[in-house]
């Protein structure tokens, strides 16, 4: 072979070579774009299965709002009960506030589920109630006492009543009771020894100095009789509704009366989340300071 063959044949054993060189390197460039890429959320540390879920409904949700309903009387228990919706509200409860004309019927709607619990009673009122109607009722907390008093259109002290004198006395157990003590205590009348069940009527007097002659009435009609009375003893939320000055009384119940009056439910209910936030809110500095500014001497808080 020649030298100049010699050359010709290395240099195309060159060619060749570079060729086959260029061959293997796009086979690879190709296994390297045929193969699947690593998974994003197998490579990339934030996406976690925890990290990736989305949040829980009760996490990102506000609680349900629970709607209570309390029947009451209208001053100054509703009153009260208004105060008081804002805090509750923001507490998760929306608070109802059911007034009745007729108050008497606050207990069988209670008994009847038509509402809550009730707030226009106290315990001796209860008590004379439950037995003969078979209310199966709890007290969850004393709110306030209403100091029962004595008010005249005519009278202007305890002095002026005279021989003979017409007092109108509540007609219902528990109120009459009261009434009567209240005479007794201002020395009055006097009742029987025995009288344990805060209830009585005047067949009860057993001293009438000055022969009282008692018109047993409606609560609720005490404040109108007022003109053909020589006075008579009235619930003060009555005295408040007949936009009475509560003030007038020319005598009254001290502070440590025990007819508090109290949020009742149904036995049972008294567990409650609901009913708990309201005996709660209802007893508060901020509650007691609204009483005091609002009623004075008409409204006594008991808490």
């Amino acid at each position: 072979m020649s030298k100049k063959s010699s050359l010709v044949l290395i240099a195309l054993l060159f060619v060749i070579s570079l060729v086959v060189s260029g061959c293997g390197s796009n086979n690879n460039k190709e296994a390297s774009s045929s193969s699947p890429s690593p998974s994003p959320s197998a490579s990339s540390p934030s996406a976690s299965p925890s990290d990736s879920a989305s949040p829980s409904p009760s996490a990102s949700e506000p609680a349900k709002e629970v709607t209570l309903k309390v029947g009451a009387a209208a001053v100054p228990h509703a009153e009260i009960l208004e105060f008081i919706k804002p805090k509750l509200k923001e507490e998760g409860v929306n608070l109802e506030v059911v007034v009745l004309d007729d108050e008497g019927q606050l207990n069988p709607a209670l008994q009847e589920k038509q509402i809550d619990a009730n707030y226009f009673q106290h315990v001796p009122y209860l008590d004379s109630v439950k037995d003969e109607k078979g209310y199966n009722f709890v007290v969850t907390t004393k709110v306030h006492v209403e100091p029962i008093g004595f008010y005249s259109n005519k009278l202007k002290s305890k002095d002026d009543i005279k021989e003979g004198a017409k007092i109108g006395i509540p007609n219902n157990p528990s109120n009459e009771y009261r009434a009567l003590v209240l005479l007794q205590q201002q020395g009055l009348i006097k009742l029987k020894d025995g009288l344990t069940t805060y209830e009585a009527t005047p067949k009860d007097i057993v001293d009438n100095p000055k022969k009282l002659k008692f018109v047993e009435a409606d609560s609720a009609t005490l404040p109108r009789s007022l003109p053909d009375l020589d006075g008579a003893i009235i619930n003060t939320n009555l005295v408040l509704e007949a936009k009475i000055d509560p003030k007038s009384a020319l005598f009254r119940e001290d502070a440590n009366s025990p007819y508090a009056n109290v949020i009742v439910v149904r036995q049972g209910d008294e567990n409650r989340e609901e009913i708990k936030k309201l005996d709660a809110a209802l007893t508060t500095p901020e509650v007691k300071k609204f009483i005091q500014d609002k009623y004075g001497v008409a409204v006594v808080p008991a808490f």
